[in-house]
């Protein structure tokens, strides 16, 4: 069959398709783009052509890749976006979302144009021109943050590229973001292909059991226990597991922790459940951590957050049995490594543990903790009858408001650590706020990924003021495309977050406060910027028109942005744990000096755990 490079890749992706637990569905949703010279005449002639793949126009590059990620954990990664662009700044805006993809573990497959590999022009536009090789260009800035990358040279390149490319994407242990870079001149030359390269094809998704010995040793190691935690990451999530978590954690009385990704594992009510865990988890969590002689994760990558920089883990005798489908991740804490899939993993070491359970002491402790915690959280959700509204009452109407299976979304800044102790997660879908990079910018765009995966849920995505500016133009890929959001822009003159570790760390929040040079108030009006983007847009500045103005957007018909006034000075509850942020050794300013005397101490609690 005589193609060009590029109908081949479309004709290609079309064809392909996952299976798992005998659900069988598209491998590739579509594409995402903007098109210049460096692929219109290439990918673009093809989508136009082809007309198998949906293509969705993108504004912005970066953000594209959000929304492919946000898609992707939405669909359980089972499902992605490919995402083309032009050669120079279209394709190098790609390598922020290609490490917030590969970092999160998520599928998404980037497509960027590149220059001629006849070199007949060079040096052409955009072109980097290295002295050193004729064979280098932006897109190799993709390479560290790909899990698989390769530059399509020559046509007969393109079949072996595009299968190890999909074996990656659809690998539990291995996915994260793949490039195919691909020479514009090459996109348009035709070859004739086998027409078994366009045939359906279908990956199917493993789920690997445990190694008998490994699953003995892990059983032998937690019936030793008397103080057990489990900690939930996102593979519980991604891999279906949270029934047989509930029925492992109500037969087995062993509470269960929440990473950020993990959060939704238990319904937040369950008697199991002990919340959040790490810098920005519940004070129950972590008063279980650290006296837990055993932790159970269970794909969990143990990032700083949820270990609380390891100073959490804080038992002399504490040992980890670590279920992952990745041998990386497994291994981690000198830990007890249980290589296999979560569902099928916890479920084969519940058989192993058969007739066991905690002490009586344990669960009666873990319901004291988690009571004390929530009348805790009850008092910060709850109205406060300031003149402006608080962080923390703002999630408590939002989650008052949101039904059973609707989806908050979040990213960075102050909100991830307030949502992470008080959202009040019901379904295991409910909670997506990405965390493995906290990226800025990432909320509308990964707001609109997850919309497109699942429309019969509401999602309310919660963005600062520092985030929104960082990057709100897929405000109007949502208006194009007729895919409804409920934006909450919290407006608090500042990056909240930064400004408050600034002044813990006695840089007394220097270079996060939103001024004039003069000092004075920014005249910048977000609210009328979101309207002139296309949505809906109401504005708030007290508690009850809030939720008078939220009520609106969720029974509106298309994308609508709630603009609130909030009081940054209002904090949610502290979890009791530390987070390792370098203090400078020398400095002439006693809050500096103080700060670093109190980080010394802290660091002195931290631990390898070998």
């Amino acid at each position: 069959m005589r193609l060009t490079v590029g109908q081949a890749i479309v004709r290609f992706l079309a064809a392909q398709r996952t299976e798992r637990d005998g659900e069988e569905r598209a491998l590739f949703a579509g594409c995402l783009g903007i098109f210049g010279h460096g692929n219109v005449a290439g990918l673009g002639q093809a989508l136009l052509e082809e007309g198998s793949l949906p293509y969705l126009m993108a504004r912005n590059e970066q953000a594209m890749v959000h929304a492919a990620a946000g898609y992707a954990r939405a669909s359980d990664r089972l499902s992605a976006f490919a995402c083309t662009t032009s050669v120079g700044p279209g394709a190098t805006n790609l390598v922020t979302g290609a490490a917030l993809a590969t970092i999160n573990r998520l599928p998404v497959l980037l497509l960027p144009g590149d220059v001629f590999a006849t070199r007949t022009a060079n040096p052409v536009l955009q072109e980097l021109e290295d002295p050193r090789s004729y064979d280098v260009s932006v897109n190799d800035c993709l390479r560290p943050v790909s899990r698989y990358w390769d530059r399509i040279d020559r046509a007969e390149q393109l079949p072996p590229a595009l299968l190890a490319a999909t074996r990656v994407l659809t690998d539990p242990a291995e996915t994260g973001a793949v490039t195919l870079a691909l020479p514009q001149d090459v996109q348009a030359e035709a070859y004739d292909w086998p027409d078994a390269l366009f045939a359906p094809r279908v990956w199917r998704i493993p789920r690997p059991v445990p190694e008998p010995a490994a699953l003995e040793r892990a059983a032998a190691l937690l019936r030793g226990a008397r103080r057990p935690l489990i900690v939930a990451g996102g593979g519980v999530i991604y891999s279906r597991a949270t029934g047989v978590l509930r029925e492992f954690a109500e037969r087995t009385g062993v509470p269960v922790a929440e990473t950020q990704a993990g959060k939704g594992s238990l319904p937040w009510d369950h008697p199991c459940a002990a919340g959040a865990i790490g810098v920005t988890g519940t004070t129950a969590a972590n008063a279980l951590a650290r006296d837990a002689d055993a932790v159970l994760g269970i794909g969990t990558r143990y990032s700083d957050f949820t270990t609380a920089s390891r100073t959490v883990f804080a038992a002399p005798d504490v040992r980890f049995v670590n279920l992952n489908v990745a041998a990386f991740d497994a291994a981690k804490h000198a830990g007890e490594a249980l290589v296999a899939d979560a569902r099928e993993g916890l479920a084969a070491l519940g058989g192993a543990l058969a007739g066991w359970s905690v002490p009586d002491g344990h669960r009666v402790r873990t319901r004291e903790l988690v009571s004390a915690w929530n009348a805790v959280a009850d008092r910060a959700l709850s109205p406060g009858g300031h003149m402006r509204p608080g962080q923390p009452e703002i999630i408590g109407i939002v989650n008052e408001e949101a039904g059973p299976r609707d989806v908050v979304v979040c990213a960075a800044g102050s909100m991830p650590g307030d949502l992470h102790k008080l959202w009040r997660t019901r379904d295991p879908k409910g909670y997506h706020v990405e965390y493995g990079y906290s990226c800025m910018g990432y909320e509308i765009a990964g707001g609109l990924g997850v919309k497109m995966a699942d429309p019969s849920r509401e999602v309310f995505v919660l963005v600062g003021d520092g985030s929104y500016l960082m990057m709100a133009q897929e405000l109007v890929t949502a208006v194009a495309e007729g895919v409804k959001l409920v934006v909450v822009i919290v407006q608090n003159h500042g990056y909240a977050s930064i400004g408050a570790l600034s002044e813990s760390v006695g840089a007394e929040r220097f270079g996060t406060r939103f001024q004039t040079a003069a000092g004075g108030p920014l005249p910048v009006d977000l609210a009328a910027n979101a309207a002139g983007l296309g949505a809906e847009v109401h504005r708030a500045s007290d508690a009850e028109g809030f939720r008078a103005a939220l009520r609106k957007a969720i029974a509106a018909d298309r994308t609508t942005v709630v603009h609130v006034e909030t009081d940054p000075g209002i904090a949610a509850p502290g979890s009791g744990a530390w987070w390792d942020v370098p203090v400078a050794e020398v400095s002439g300013r006693p809050a500096a000096r103080a700060a670093r005397a109190a980080y010394e101490e802290a660091r002195s609690a931290q631990r390898r755990h070998l």
